[in-house]
């Protein structure tokens, strides 16, 4: 079985434990997961409940850091995801949240750097990428594929990044992104666009859902998943 699943944030806005109680009732489609506390207030608290969630269905498990710093530091930040990495779990991180980069190199290949899109002043692009990765060798990528598609629609950008970073790529984020850089659920158009590149990624990849999703909407946002990166037929009348 391929590893898809979602992130917690997707299925319940801050709420984490909603998020897992309702993904738990689809384990016959998913085993994965990736824990979010993409807002900085939503780290100490989940960070202080890992050990009581009940992880044990899930094959792979991925932590969100937070996209923004206001009030924890670098430093505050780091010392509470030293406890995720202890746990060998992949950490992702929006790369205009380092200042000191040195910092973050403790966390070698747990870290994942996550390709951003045009809202962000950095990791947009290749080349964007590329300055990143040479001051964080050690680190990996989180390919956001809807990012990518943000900032460049023909799909060209992305093929770049996953022919020259295939070999750092550890996880997926899918999704589709609007005009107002908000994840939606995938359309038609989206999940042709997303077959552009769906040769250059390997399906033992992990495959995290960003699509904002209620209990009943979690099956048919898989299935778009499929349709996007395995090319099933799209069952859909395409004008």
């Amino acid at each position: 079985m391929e590893l898809i699943g979602f992130s917690t944030g997707s299925i319940a806005y801050s709420n984490y434990k909603k998020a897992l109680n309702d993904l738990s009732h689809h384990f016959d489609l998913i085993n994965s997961v990736e824990l979010s506390a993409l807002r900085e207030e939503e780290l100490e608290p989940l960070v202080n409940d890992l050990d009581d969630l009940d992880l044990s269905n899930y094959k792979y498990i991925s932590f969100h850091a937070p996209s923004k710093l206001d009030k924890l530091s670098e430093k505050q930040t780091i010392e509470l995801l030293k406890i995720i990495a202890d746990k060998k779990f992949n950490i992702i991180l929006h790369p205009d949240v380092i200042k000191d980069f040195s910092l973050w190199e403790q966390f070698e290949d747990l870290l994942l750097i996550e390709n951003m899109d045009k809202r962000k002043p950095i990791g947009r692009t290749l080349e964007e990428l590329e300055i990143i990765f040479s001051k964080l060798p050690k680190a990996n990528l989180c390919f956001d594929i809807a990012h990518s598609r943000q900032v460049d629609p023909t799909m060209y950008e992305s093929r770049k990044i996953l022919n020259l970073f295939l070999y750092k790529l550890k996880q997926i984020h899918i999704s589709e992104v609007n005009s107002m850089s908000k994840h939606v659920t995938m359309s038609i158009e989206t999940i042709l666009a997303f077959r552009k590149v769906a040769d250059l990624i390997p399906s033992d990849i992990p495959t995290i859902i960003e699509s904002p999703a209620d209990e009943s909407e979690i099956d048919l946002e898989i299935n778009n998943v499929f349709r996007a990166l395995r090319k099933k037929d799209l069952e859909l009348e395409i004008a």
